[in-house]
């Protein structure tokens, strides 16, 4: 079976209905959807809406998550005090137009979906906030798939596609109590871990939106770049009183118009 995985669509409802093109012509014959639906872009109705009508297997994004929970639902840091300013502002104001409906939609999203050997998260397994960053300690990311149950791991949150392979082998840990440390041996085999970027928001350094075309099969992976009228959602993004910066970075493929100090803050739950 071939499955396209999208994420991170965040109200852009342009580029949602240009990947959708793009997969009914790669012939997926399933698509999978890893969480934030709203979140900084100006359609978050639209996008909900287009993701029920077609039936899509969803799990909750930390966007999702906060709309229902409330802002910041897990305490996640910002890399700035101005990042923060804007975040809060994109969620007062996706709070106010999310309608009584799409809102329980988004209430009623798992935190994982399974298939088969395939998992799918948002974040990580423990968390739609934690980030699976491609240099993370092979130890604990393997830890993350393990936690599954399953050999393929997809997940979105940081917006730029990656697949990572984790060789298989022997695996020793030893847990010390009272003085006294006992060891384990367990063989794992061969795991990935699949990112398949954003949709709505990408910030792999271009404006084409990401997604991943998986063929259970073969176990081939295909990152796709689909280009779209990004102009569109820049300027609705000006017009319904977003802030302008998300419109400056949507143009440029980037995540922050600053760098952050620390790239990854990351969930502390």
């Amino acid at each position: 079976m071939k499955l396209a995985v999208i994420s991170c669509i965040h109200g852009n409802i342009f580029a949602l209905d240009a990947v959708l093109a793009d997969i009914e012509e790669q012939q997926a014959e399933q698509i999978f959807c890893v969480g934030d639906l709203v979140g900084y872009g100006p359609y978050p109705n639209e996008v909900v809406e287009r993701i029920r009508s077609l039936q899509i297997p969803t799990c909750a994004g930390c966007w999702d998550e906060d709309i229902v929970e409330g802002l910041n639902a897990c305490e996640c840091s910002y890399p700035s005090v101005l990042a923060e300013s804007r975040g809060k502002q994109a969620h007062e104001w996706t709070d106010q137009e999310i309608t009584p409906e799409n809102r329980q939609f988004l209430a009623e999203l798992p935190h994982i979906l399974r298939q088969d050997n395939l998992a799918f998260v948002h974040g990580s397994p423990h968390s739609p906030h934690e980030y699976l960053l491609p240099n993370m300690d092979a130890f604990v990311a393997s830890e993350r798939v393990l936690a599954t149950g399953a050999d393929v791991l997809f997940c979105g949150h940081t917006h730029v596609p990656y697949v990572r392979t984790l060789e298989g082998g022997e695996l020793r840990v030893r847990v010390t109590q009272n003085g006294n440390g006992e060891s384990q041996t367990f063989t794992t085999p061969l795991k990935r871990i699949i990112n398949v970027g954003s949709v709505g928001e990408p910030r792999h350094g271009r404006t084409n939106a990401t997604y991943v075309i998986y063929n259970t099969e073969t176990e081939q992976v295909t990152l796709r770049e689909v280009t779209y009228d990004y102009h569109q959602t820049c300027e609705a993004i000006v017009a319904r009183g977003l802030p302008k910066i998300f419109a400056w970075r949507l143009a440029r493929g980037l995540e922050y118009a600053e760098r952050a100090d620390d790239p990854t803050h990351v969930c502390e739950r």
